[in-house]
């Protein structure tokens, strides 16, 4: 396996940080993280695992592939819509990250993936 990239950690990170805000606010959880939001943990790590992007990968707002689910997609934008503006006091350097990266250019899809991105997803509806 490769070594992930210090780009991808950090999106790993951030979305984990997000999360326990939004939980802790929301389900009331001082620790950790609830079964629904841990649901939604492991979905979105399973997603940058399959990102076709790799370390190149854009912010999510700004990707051209929908990767999540309809249900995962709203959950997690939810999420970002609480949380993101919370990361500034809470986690500021990661949340700074995150604005930088939102400005790098947005990739172009990348060929020869998109076949396998779209198994990945007719995969998840199965499930």
């Amino acid at each position: 396996m490769d070594a992930e990239s210090p780009r991808i950690k950090r999106e790993r990170r951030t979305i984990e940080a997000m999360l326990r805000l939004y939980c802790r606010d929301h389900h009331r959880r001082a620790d950790g993280l609830c079964a629904e939001c841990e649901d939604l943990h492991a979905y979105a790590m399973q997603r940058l695992d399959r990102c076709v992007y790799g370390a190149g990968k854009p912010t999510c707002v700004k990707c051209p592939i929908h990767c999540y689910k309809k249900d995962q997609r709203e959950l997690i934008r939810a999420v970002m819509r609480y949380a993101g503006p919370k990361m500034l006091l809470k986690h500021p350097l990661l949340a700074v990250m995150h604005l930088l990266d939102g400005k790098r250019p947005t990739p172009a899809k990348p060929a020869g993936r998109q076949k396998d991105m779209t198994e990945d997803a007719v995969t998840d509806r199965v499930e």
